[in-house]
């Protein structure tokens, strides 16, 4: 029988404890069974020392507070998910994976701000409203995890939702930010909860009169397929990859094909890609974490670059292709470092080019 006490004890507990992320300004909690509760803030992951080390009965107690019945079954089946939860007490979303580590469950929860703020706010250029304003295309946003890239994109999609009537469908594993309707009709649909899997959302939403669709994460060459059929076919399609820089995306894409379709998905690519933005968050100065970026933007030369092959030239593209408002990443740091903002030391561990760096230092 389920003690009605430990019930409310853990919640209370994680009531505290979101209370602290919110107070604290982190962007991340992690309940693991065997230590103490952690915080990330500014990229560094801190414990909290006030709070004791949890048991394996704690962080199963918090997980059960997080979960639905159907949830809890799969996980239960699979042992790990990943879900979103509501602290209501403090009116905070978070998007949480929870999964079994040496026989103990295993919490992280990323903040996921109620606000959705602009592309200015976040320190991200404003020529990316120019990929929002287009009918139709495929635009990625990429880096590796933690980085930013689902509060880049939810900043585009709300800046379609205030200027101009769409119906927007997104596509998520969890859904991330709620969106409140404005100009737009919009429909957020979980995989698993909503829908069966990314491309089995992204297959019927070709038959909901939809005019913008939000991907949460490309997996699977069947899901890219979809995407990229879509954007063809006159449509304006967002979605993120976990690589790190525009030309490794364009590889991983192919190459997720089987080798008798990659010509072909190079050709549907070369025509269908709007642009790349890629993303780091690299530590402050002053605290916090500003963006470093890289944006490629598929102009005539770019897609012949894609179409024959010669992703290996598409770096020297971007640095040279200023003028036609691409920003290499290396040309974003310096920029960083010139204002103030960043270190040398941050720039050099972040850029994919630390010779590149110094050269242009």
């Amino acid at each position: 029988m389920v003690n009605k006490s430990d019930i409310q004890h853990h919640k209370t507990m994680l009531d505290e404890l979101s209370r602290t992320v919110l107070e604290e300004g982190a962007s991340d909690l992690h309940l693991n069974a065997f230590y103490r509760p952690m915080i990330r803030v500014s990229g560094s992951l801190l414990p909290l020392t006030t709070v004791p080390e949890l048991t394996h009965q704690d962080t199963a107690e918090y997980l059960a507070l997080m979960l639905t019945k159907q949830q809890r079954e799969q996980f239960d089946s699979t042992w790990e998910i990943d879900f979103s939860y509501y602290n209501e007490q403090n009116k905070m979303r978070f998007r949480g994976n929870a999964c079994i580590q040496r026989g103990a469950i295993s919490i992280a929860l990323r903040v996921i701000p109620s606000k959705i703020k602009t592309l200015e706010e976040l320190n991200i250029p404003k020529e990316l409203y120019q990929f929002t304003e287009r009918r139709q295309g495929f635009f990625l946003v990429v880096g590796p995890v933690g980085q930013g890239k689902s509060t880049t994109l939810a900043s585009m999609i709300e800046h379609v939702n205030q200027t101009r009537p769409a119906h927007i469908v997104t596509i998520e594993d969890p859904i991330e930010y709620i969106y409140t309707p404005k100009q737009c009709l919009i429909d957020q649909r979980e995989v698993r909860l909503d829908t069966e899997s990314f491309e089995t959302g992204l297959y019927s939403a070709f038959r909901q009169d939809m005019d913008v669709i939000l991907v949460g994460e490309m997996r699977g060459h069947e899901a890219i397929g979809a995407a990229v059929s879509a954007a063809e076919t006159g449509h304006l399609v967002f979605s993120t990859l976990h690589t790190n820089n525009a030309a490794q995306t364009i590889d991983r894409i192919v190459d997720s094909f089987p080798s008798h379709q990659q010509d072909q998905i190079r050709v549907q690519l070369a025509s269908s890609l709007s642009g790349i933005f890629s993303q780091r968050l690299v530590p402050r100065i002053a605290g916090g974490q500003v963006p470093t970026y890289e944006l490629l933007i598929n102009t005539r030369a770019v897609a012949n670059m894609i179409r024959e092959r010669r992703t290996h030239e598409i770096d020297t593209m971007i640095e040279t292709g200023t003028n036609e408002g691409m920003i290499s990443m290396n040309a974003s740091l310096v920029k960083l470092i010139r204002m103030g903002e960043i270190a040398v030391e941050s720039a050099m561990s972040v850029s994919l080019d630390p010779k590149g760096l110094e050269r242009l230092l």
